[in-house]
C-alpha cells in the first residue's frame, strides 16, 4: 500500500466493513478479507510512530510559539512600561519647570513692582527738587520784573 494518513486507513476499514458481506443466521456476523484488513493495520502500526513524531513535533512548535508570543508579549509590556516611566519623568520635570517658572515670574514681577516704584520715587524727588528750583527762580524772576517796573 502506499503512504496513507491513520485517518484515511481507518476510513478504508469502515468502508470495507460496511460493505463486508452478512453470515446468514449469524446475528450480525460479516464475512471480511482477512488479508487487507491485516494490511491495513500493518500499515497503521507503520504509520503510528510517523504520526506520532507529526504529533510531537506540532507540540513542540506550539509550544516554542507559545513561548516565542509570551516572550515577545513580555518584551511589549517591558518597553510600554519604560515608555511609561519616561513620560511620568518628563511629566514631572515638566511639572517642575513649570512651578519654577511660576516662581521666578513672581519674583520678576515683585522685583519689577519694587523698580517701578522706586524709580516712581526718585522721580518725584527729582521733579520736586526741579520745583522747588524753578519756583525759586520764578521768584526772583519777579522780583527782578518788579526792580524793573519801579526803575522805570
Amino acid at each position: 500500500m502506499n503512504s496513507m494518513s491513520i485517518e484515511e486507513i481507518l476510513e478504508i476499514m469502515h468502508e470495507t466493513l460496511d460493505k463486508a458481506m452478512q453470515v446468514p443466521f449469524s446475528n450480525k456476523k460479516s464475512l471480511i478479507d482477512v488479508e487487507k484488513m491485516r494490511e491495513l493495520v500493518e500499515e497503521i502500526s507503520l504509520n503510528m510512530p510517523n504520526e506520532i513524531k507529526q504529533a510531537k513535533s506540532l507540540v513542540r512548535d506550539r509550544k516554542s510559539i507559545v513561548d516565542e508570543a509570551k516572550q515577545e508579549g513580555d518584551t511589549i509590556i517591558k518597553r510600554a512600561e519604560e515608555r511609561a516611566k519616561q513620560l511620568v519623568s518628563q511629566q514631572e520635570i515638566t511639572r517642575l519647570a513649570q512651578q519654577r517658572a511660576n516662581e521666578i515670574m513672581a519674583s520678576a514681577q515683585a522685583k519689577s513692582k519694587e523698580l517701578r516704584s522706586t524709580t516712581n520715587e526718585y522721580i518725584d524727588n527729582a521733579l520736586s527738587g526741579v520745583e522747588e528750583l524753578l519756583q525759586h527762580d520764578l521768584v526772583n524772576i519777579k522780583k527782578a520784573r518788579n526792580a524793573l517796573k519801579a526803575n522805570k
